[in-house]
């Protein structure tokens, strides 16, 4: 796949991941083997602080017939997790401190809030926006305001930094993002 990718000072990108399009990675990112990012609709810029596990697809497409409109990035905050085989399609923004949990789903023309958790399996088609500090869960997708805000336990990330490292191959900063 063709791409170029800017990689954000002190962000882990495993080699084992396919890029197609112009994607950015904020400071502090972590992405696991067997991700796969596709931006043809336009560029990806995934924040600072995120977390993306093994199998996560990030697809960002036009629709068939669109291939005429002006590109527009697709905008992934910072602090969010994208756990195993969660799947983002065409989505129009992301916000801060999300949890997408295992194998959850989230269509094309949604917007996600901060501080939301999208349940396991959960798979979100609708163009309704996800507000902010809601927890959508269950076999019928069920949203709820949640009563905290969720967070990436602290010694995740510690862990990571420690283990990747040690059984992957890491991309180099060949293209580094100014200003980090």
């Amino acid at each position: 796949m063709s791409s170029k990718v800017k990689i954000g000072q002190g962000a882990m990108v495993c080699k084992e991941i396919k890029v197609k399009g112009q994607v950015s990675f904020g400071a502090s990112t972590i992405i696991h083997p067997g991700v796969t990012l596709i931006a043809e609709a336009g560029p990806i810029e995934i924040g600072e602080n995120n977390i993306i596990e093994e199998y996560v697809n990030i697809i960002h497409k036009f629709l068939p017939g669109d291939e005429q409109s002006e590109p527009v990035t697709l905008k992934i905050g910072s602090n969010n997790v994208f756990e195993v085989y969660s799947t983002i399609e065409g989505v129009s923004s992301i916000g801060d401190n999300n949890i997408f949990e295992s194998k959850s789903f989230v269509g094309r023309n949604l917007s996600i809030g901060n501080d939301c958790i999208i349940g396991a399996g959960c798979h979100l088609t609708s163009t309704s926006p996800i507000e902010d500090g809601t927890c959508v869960y269950g076999k019928n997708c069920t949203r709820q305001k949640a009563f905290c805000k969720p967070s990436v336990p602290g010694g995740h990330r510690e862990f990571l930094i420690k283990l990747l490292p040690s059984y992957h191959l890491l991309r180099k900063n060949k293209n580094p993002i100014e200003g980090n």
